[in-house]
């Protein structure tokens, strides 16, 4: 199978959904929130690139290290079997950036025809740079080119690190306030800001949740969601 795609193609049918309802779906255009780098992060893991399945299996999240304020996004995935190719650019070259360093999430859709239920490698290229993500299968229910059901999911990508997704304004991306976590479950307290103009669009918002050495145990983790306008629970995928 070859089966080129951009995000916004591969979620055409969000899209229209979105339209038909008066707004416009921007899913390429991903405003996460990134934790800062721990301290004691090896330089070495800095050119390590990190992925998880997200939206059920429809979407992935792959992590790279760089300025927490010029994320790359997602331009083209190419599926051949279960191996997909991604490409990551800059948004603007010309932006200035934050000298810092950061974990950033990129979200992508898989391709139709790609089974997320078993194992994916993911081949990253971001500039000059590239790796192998490797994330075994899980059961599922959705479908790789189908409309998303707007609902938040999460995967981890390392021990106690793990990937939000939500759904809503690409202006108004989720801002943290409290994480906390014992055993295997966790609660993300998220700041609810009043009379903020936010975009009317519905777009895929990623944020990078770091509980460290507070999660002793991620098998059949539950993620708390309160605040933000996103209370709920999130079931979230293991790496």
């Amino acid at each position: 199978m070859a089966s080129p795609t951009r995000v916004v193609a591969a979620l055409s049918a969000l899209a229209a959904a979105l339209l038909i309802a008066g707004c416009t779906a921007t899913p390429g255009a991903v405003t996460p929130t990134s934790t800062s780098a721990p301290s004691d992060t090896d330089a070495d893991d800095f050119d390590d690139i990190e992925g998880t399945l997200l939206d059920d299996g429809r979407m992935f999240a792959v992590v790279t290290w760089g300025s927490s304020t010029c994320v790359p996004q997602v331009d083209t995935v190419t599926g051949n079997g279960q191996t997909v190719a991604v490409t990551l650019v800059d948004v603007d070259a010309d932006e200035p950036c934050t000298a810092d360093m950061a974990p950033r999430a990129s979200i992508g859709a898989l391709p139709e025809g790609v089974d997320p239920t078993q194992d994916i490698t993911l081949q990253v290229t971001f500039g000059d740079a590239s790796d192998d993500v490797e994330i075994g299968g899980s059961p599922v229910t959705g479908v790789p080119g189908e409309s998303t059901d707007f609902l938040p999911s999460a995967g981890w990508i390392d021990d106690g690190t793990l990937v939000l997704l939500t759904w809503g304004s690409s202006g108004c991306p989720p801002v943290l306030g409290e994480l906390e976590a014992s055993g295997n479950t966790g609660t993300a307290t998220f700041v609810t800001e009043e009379d903020k103009a936010c975009t009317m669009d519905m777009a895929p918002r990623a944020t990078l949740l770091s509980f460290g050495d507070d999660v002793v145990d991620d098998d059949d983790f539950t993620l708390t969601l309160v605040g933000g306008g996103l209370d709920g629970t999130v079931s979230v995928r293991g790496d």
